[in-house]
C-alpha cells in the first residue's frame, strides 16, 4: 500500500470519526461565566455550513455563536470587513465579550478590520489556518481567469508579496491563537509550498508576529474546523489564553 492510499484511508476514518463526533461528543461542559459572545468567520468560496460543527460545540459549552455567511468570492477584503463591522457592532449591543474563531480568508479579513476598529469588549481570536503571510497557490493562480471567476477580488489580495493584504497588516495588537495543519490531499499544490503545508497555507505562512500561541495539527485546510481535537483547541485558548502542547499527532 503506497503513501497515498494510507493517506487516504486515515483521511476516510477522520471523516466518519468528525460525523459521529456531532452525536457523540466528549469536551467537558465548562459554561462560560458572564454573557461572551463568539463569532464564526468562514474561508473563501466557503458557507458558514462549513463552521457547523464548531458553532454546535461552542453552543453546547454556554457561548451565544453567530456565525453568518457572507459572499467571500464577490467583494474584496476591504468590503467584507465592512459587512463584518455592522455584525460586530449588532453582536457588542448584546454582549459583554465577543471572541472570534475564523479560517483561512476570515482570519485576514478579521486582521484587517481590527488594523482599524477597536472595542472595548473583545476578547480572544483562534485562527484555523489563514494565510497570514499569504498563499503561493494564489500567487501561482493569480492570473488564472479561472481562479479570478471562481475566488474574486479576494483571491487577488492573498499572495505572498509585500504589497499584499496579509503582508501590510503588520503584528495583531490582540489576543492570538494560531492553529493550523500539516496534512495535504493536494500534491499539486503541495509542490507549489515550501516546507510542511495544509495543502493551501503553509505552515510557517500561517504564523504572524503578535500572536499569543501556536500550534501544528494533522489536518488539512479544507477539514481542520470539523475536528473534535482542534475544536477542544479552540475551546481550551477561548477560555484559557493557550493551546495544550502534548497533543500526539
Amino acid at each position: 500500500m503506497d503513501t497515498r492510499e494510507i493517506r487516504l484511508q486515515k483521511f476516510y476514518k477522520r471523516c466518519i470519526i468528525y460525523l459521529l463526533s456531532s452525536l457523540f461528543w466528549t469536551t467537558p461542559t465548562v459554561y462560560a461565566k458572564k454573557p461572551e459572545t463568539i463569532v464564526l468567520l468562514h474561508g473563501l468560496g466557503r458557507t458558514s455550513l462549513s463552521m457547523y460543527l464548531l458553532k454546535i460545540q461552542l453552543e453546547n459549552i454556554g457561548y451565544t455563536v453567530v456565525s453568518e455567511g457572507y459572499a467571500s468570492t464577490d467583494g474584496s477584503i476591504k468590503e467584507h470587513a465592512d459587512w463584518l463591522d455592522k455584525l460586530i457592532n449588532d453582536c457588542s449591543r448584546k454582549s459583554e465579550k465577543i471572541h472570534f474563531v475564523t479560517h483561512s480568508l476570515g482570519g485576514i479579513i478579521l486582521r484587517f478590520h481590527l488594523k482599524i476598529k477597536k472595542y472595548p469588549n473583545m476578547g480572544r481570536v483562534v485562527m484555523l489556518s489563514p494565510p497570514n503571510k499569504g498563499s503561493q497557490v494564489a500567487d501561482f493562480l493569480r492570473d488564472w481567469s479561472l481562479f479570478k471567476l471562481l475566488m474574486g477580488p479576494s483571491g487577488q489580495e492573498i499572495g505572498t508579496g509585500p504589497g499584499s493584504i496579509p503582508n501590510k497588516l503588520g503584528p495583531v495588537a490582540f489576543e492570538l491563537g494560531v492553529i493550523t495543519g500539516d496534512v495535504s490531499f493536494n500534491p499539486f499544490t503541495s509542490l507549489l509550498i515550501p516546507g510542511p503545508d495544509d495543502g493551501k497555507v503553509s505552515v510557517e505562512n500561517a504564523r504572524v508576529k503578535g500572536m499569543k500561541d501556536f500550534i501544528v495539527m494533522p489536518h488539512s485546510h479544507t477539514f481542520i474546523m470539523n475536528s473534535p481535537e482542534v475544536i477542544d483547541q479552540v475551546i481550551l485558548f477561548l477560555q484559557t489564553g493557550h493551546f495544550l502542547h502534548t497533543v500526539k499527532k
